[in-house]
């Protein structure tokens, strides 16, 4: 087991156990969130699977990785491909929606249909693309305004522009104009970094102005539990498919927030005064990040931060399962949204992928980083 423990294989097994469970009371919907219960609670579900389909995909292809059955490898397959309707929506969650989604289906001997989407989702993402602002807007999908920069609209966006410069057929115009998917994302994700960093706490969403220039949004509030988080994850992927070294300032600057030795193993859903719910979403995403920039850093020969960062996500993951995890598998004490106290002590479907995967990583069943 390369860097993990009994306890992991035993915190995944059981998470897994859960995913057999929803699979079967989801059918062909998708999963969102569900009700604290040590029995494990109902879902509320959606038809479409909203910003958090992809991730529901993604738990279906760990369990098909992890048990071999072709019935679990069907399943996922199927659920997979009914994230199709995503592709022309006009939303930066296609990057949640269709990289989390494809992303653990398409390594050696993947699914070559979770592949194509895969490719039709990069094209169009990189079509989004709008020069001018420097990223793909947040988009109007879900109502609102369209020129938003958000930080939830970072993670997936990365490595989907940038395959998009290796997939085959017509260059969008906009894309052409941006200088190819490599260019496309890391304007995407510098001009995020720029924006949200301006701030001390970052600042999670600004507004495009007419005239130019960006205005600070009020909600996300700033202190929100998942900025941070999703930064993190596009840096490190940022650095594995752009290479680019600069953006270990920015990976600096975030770990220092929330990677630190001091900083909570699981952070408050909304920073500032008082003490509301606690977030285990947001730190199971901050664990995987801390695994992948644990691999880019021995890579680059920085064994000491590499040991640093692989062990505060262990720690993180650990935390979780001794402390959160339900008998019946779920990664409890996610909160959805703090302000409006939607699900505010949940499990929820992103919380339950990522707190997946950072197992899976921990025992071998996947890498940090997927093709």
């Amino acid at each position: 087991m390369p860097d993990g423990a009994e306890w992991a294989r035993r915190a995944l097994a059981s998470l897994l156990e859960r995913v057999s469970v929803t699979a079967d009371e989801a059918g062909e919907r998708f999963p969102l969130y569900a009700a604290a219960d040590p029995d494990g609670g109902a879902w509320k579900t959606t038809s479409r699977g909203s910003w958090t389909g992809g991730f529901w995909a993604g738990l279906l292809w760990l369990r098909a990785l992890s048990s071999g059955v072709p019935e679990h490898r069907a399943v996922a397959a199927a659920c997979t491909q009914r994230l199709r309707y995503w592709v022309g929506q006009d939303t930066a969650t296609r990057g949640l929606v269709l990289w989390y989604g494809t992303a653990l289906a398409t390594g050696p001997g993947g699914d070559a249909a979770a592949g194509e989407l895969r490719d039709e989702a990069a094209r169009a993402c990189l079509a989004a693309y709008d020069p001018k602002w420097g990223l793909v807007p947040w988009g109007d999908a879900f109502g609102g305004p369209r020129l938003l920069a958000r930080a939830d609209g970072v993670p997936g966006l990365v490595p989907l522009l940038a395959r998009a410069e290796e997939v085959p057929g017509p260059v969008p115009l906009l894309g052409r104009a941006s200088g190819g998917g490599r260019a496309a994302a890391y304007g995407h994700l510098t001009r995020h970094l720029d924006l949200c960093l301006a701030e001390d706490p970052p600042r999670p969403a600004w507004q495009a102005r007419p005239g130019g220039g960006w205005t600070a949004c009020a909600e996300p509030a700033p202190g929100w539990s998942r900025t941070v988080a999703w930064l993190l994850l596009g840096v490190a992927d940022g650095l594995h498919w752009l290479g680019d070294d600069g953006l270990w300032e920015a990976a600096g600057r975030l770990a220092a927030l929330r990677l630190a030795s001091n900083a909570p193993l699981v952070p408050p859903a909304q920073g500032g005064p008082g003490h509301g719910p606690v977030d285990t979403s947001a730190a199971a995403i901050e664990a995987v990040a801390a695994l992948k920039l644990a691999a880019l850093a021995r890579a680059a020969g920085d064994g000491q931060e590499g040991d640093r960062l692989a062990d505060r996500g262990r720690l993180i993951l650990r935390r979780l399962a001794e402390v959160h995890q339900s008998p019946a598998g779920a990664l409890l004490d996610g909160c959805y949204d703090a302000g409006r106290a939607l699900a505010p002590r949940h499990e929820l479907i992103w919380g339950d992928f990522f707190f997946a995967w950072g197992l899976a990583v921990l025992t071998g069943l996947t890498g940090p980083f997927t093709m």
